[in-house]
């Protein structure tokens, strides 16, 4: 596990975390806001008019109400990504790291409103009458590029179940567990029989389940949400002044954070807002396919989308994360074996009683080794001591969670392990379990901000619920793209073993780790991405008519 996550990070090196896919993915969205003349500004009153109901024809083409289809669209997207990836984005890339997301969310309303007017535009009617679109259908008819739709429609059934699918309940299954104790199978078995009920019913049921669960979790959420910023209130300016002070330099170290750079903070904010609002990977058309509007109409409708999701939800659960100030808190937590490295020689993370490093050259090297950047930190390899779960051997430091551990205790099953262990290029050969003080990150660092106050305990629980919602609405709405994918290639008939297939992946990805779950999201997220903004781009003037031709 710990090689294939070695080559996973090194792929999304060549994708995401390249310097041409953020230029690519936000480059098409300043492209078409400035070539389109602002649409999402100019058309944004209006997106709350259409999806309000006004203008709505019973009798129109479609299986859906533009709310319904909004509503399955933003159940695919508000998952998460807006909760345990906000944290995620704090977490590796700081503060500054939002910014990023904002500015991915407002140039993606634009590039939202493209794609989706496209793929209602060249939507089809099946054999059974049910209604199918997407990037497929318009990179085959417009372009005439039949190979193109395959090879994007090969890519969404992959991309449904490595970002829509396994992200969402390993999430859940985490807090679940550490919440309520509930065991990570069980909650992937029953879950994933819930999912398979629901799903076998296509989009009717999807869409009437989305638009009952979308309006009960955004009260859970944002309810619990105000009252953690409220009694934070006098740390929510100076939470803006983190996010927006180090955007060009990076964010500093800090408390047990180590640090992030210029390239690190843009990184994970593009990479956070794409997972979280989808602008550009070519997933909300395939729902917005199925309304009963116009296609400009639709295309205006999804405007919203990121506005909701990133600008209000994401912003939300950043500064619930920021203003608690847990994000450069250590917390008691078992170590996975993927974000746990032992290395040669001792570092601290102390600070003076001003705030300052006691030995800030540590710091410095540790937040460049966690970047991959040029340092003199050496990885340990050799043997270390074990006495009654404690650590004898001197001289070696234990990063968990790109933070310094603390209060380290090794386990061999229940109890405390004594003896050798092996330990190569600083992970530990045999199997044993670490557990001790560090950074925590994803969906557990927002049940932490959470936790704080009022709430207590109950804090992390609210959140479970939350995330409950959000993400099993979330793996419900992806499913249907990757069938619609699998009805463009294969036909209706390879659909049934595409579900059950989907269902298969979501119930074991609820045991397996969490890095390792988020790093296969960011590469499958890029690959899907790029034939469809390519195809946008050549598709330019065929827009650009649809929306200079409309009357507001």
């Amino acid at each position: 596990m710990v090689q294939f996550n070695d080559f996973l990070i090194t792929l999304d090196g060549y994708l995401s975390g390249s310097w041409w896919f953020p230029i690519l993915l936000v480059g098409t969205g300043i492209f078409f806001t400035i070539y389109l003349g602002f649409p999402q500004f100019k058309f944004f009153g209006k997106a709350w008019q259409l999806v309000s109901g006004k203008n709505h024809k019973e009798d129109a083409d479609g299986e859906t109400s533009a709310f319904e289809a909004l509503t399955t669209a933003m159940s695919g997207a508000v998952g998460t990504g807006n909760i345990g990836g906000v944290a995620l984005a704090i977490w590796t890339g700081g503060p500054a790291a939002i910014f990023w997301m904002w500015i991915t969310a407002i140039f993606g309303m634009t590039t939202k409103f493209v794609e989706v007017t496209m793929g209602h535009k060249y939507r089809t009617k099946l054999d059974d009458g049910s209604i199918s679109g997407g990037p497929m259908y318009y990179i085959e008819h417009a372009l005439n590029m039949k190979w193109a739709g395959i090879l994007f429609a090969l890519l969404m059934m992959i991309t449904a179940i490595g970002s829509g699918n396994m992200p969402q309940i390993n999430n859940i299954a985490l807090v679940m567990n550490s919440e309520f104790s509930v065991p990570k199978l069980f909650t992937g078995l029953f879950l994933g029989g819930l999912l398979w009920i629901i799903i076998i019913g296509g989009i009717k049921r999807i869409a009437s389940v989305a638009s009952k669960i979308i309006p009960i979790m955004g009260l859970i959420y944002f309810g619990g949400a105000l009252v953690i910023l409220i009694e934070n209130y006098h740390n929510i300016i100076p939470s803006f002044n983190a996010i927006f002070a180090q955007v060009f330099t990076g964010s500093a170290a800090v408390g047990g954070f180590l640090g992030a750079s210029f390239a690190m903070s843009l990184k994970y904010g593009v990479a956070r807002g794409l997972y979280s609002n989808e602008a550009g990977q070519g997933s909300s058309p395939i729902a917005h396919a199925s309304s009963k509007n116009t296609s400009i109409d639709q295309g205006i409708v999804s405007i919203l989308e990121p506005f909701i999701d990133t600008i209000v939800v994401c912003s939300v659960t950043a500064l619930v994360i920021l203003s608690s100030g847990v994000w450069t808190e250590k917390f008691d937590t078992t170590f996975s074996k993927t974000d746990m490295v032992i290395l040669e020689g001792i570092y601290s993370d102390e600070v003076n009683t001003d705030g300052t490093y006691v030995n800030p050259d540590h710091m410095d090297q540790l937040t460049n080794y966690v970047q991959y950047l040029d340092s003199n930190v050496k990885e340990f390899s050799g043997i270390i001591e074990i006495q009654d779960g404690k650590l004898s051997t001197s001289d070696i430091t234990v990063l968990h969670s790109r933070s310094i551990a603390e209060d380290i205790i090794i386990r061999d099953g229940n109890n405390p392990y004594t003896g050798s262990l092996n330990v190569e290029n600083g992970k530990i050969k045999e199997n044993v379990t670490v557990e001790g003080k560090s950074l925590v990150s994803s969906a557990e660092l927002t049940a932490k901000a959470f936790s704080q106050g009022t709430f207590g305990e109950y804090g992390g629980k609210l959140v479970a619920v939350a995330l409950l919602l959000f993400a099993f609405s979330t793996a419900i709405t992806w499913c249907y793209y990757g069938d619609r994918s699998t009805a463009y290639i294969f036909g209706e008939k390879g659909v049934f073993w595409y579900r059950n297939f989907y269902v298969l992946c979501f119930i074991l990805a609820a045991v397996v780790d969490t890095t390792v779950i988020w790093n296969i999201a960011y590469v499958v997220v890029a690959l899907v991405s790029i034939p469809n903004l390519i195809a946008l781009f050549v598709l330019r003037k065929e827009i650009k008519k649809l929306s200079d031709e409309y009357i507001v």
